[in-house]
């Protein structure tokens, strides 16, 4: 498995190759249909991500000793947005995820190109997943 900053540049490589942000929009949009999709019992309240326009559902469980993740969302960029953080964050240890950056975000113009709301939504899924990855480390120890 693929380490956090071997993906992140994995996503900054792929969304170079498209010229405009329509093309990069499209490209989001094909990412979050080949979400995995979370199961319908997890979209619940408390799995809602505090903070984002639209609605967001992420939901962790810890298998062996890495964190993997679900989410949805009821909007089409949105889903998109997620699909990223998922691919980055999801099969990996709690520990990598705490001390990953996410400069890979600002390299490929992802926050310049969103409104501010869902530019909040974004920095909100990232705290949440972190928040995870928070908690299930402390069952690790």
């Amino acid at each position: 498995m693929s380490n956090i900053k071997e993906i992140q540049e994995e996503i900054v490589k792929e969304f170079s190759m498209f010229d405009d942000w329509m093309e990069r929009y499209e490209y989001m949009i094909e990412l979050g249909k080949s979400l995995p999709l979370i199961d319908e019992k997890y979209k619940i309240e408390e799995n809602l991500i505090k903070g984002c326009q639209s609605k967001v559902w992420v939901h962790a469980e810890l298998q062996g000793d890495k964190l993997l993740f679900t989410a949805d969302s009821d909007a089409i960029i949105t889903k998109g947005i997620v699909a990223i953080l998922i691919r980055v964050f999801s099969n990996q240890h709690p520990t990598q995820i705490l001390e990953s950056d996410t400069q890979f975000i600002d390299e490929i113009g992802l926050k310049e190109h969103l409104s501010p709301t869902r530019a909040n939504g974004l920095v909100s899924m990232i705290k949440q997943l972190k928040m995870y990855a928070l908690a299930y480390q402390t069952q690790l120890n």
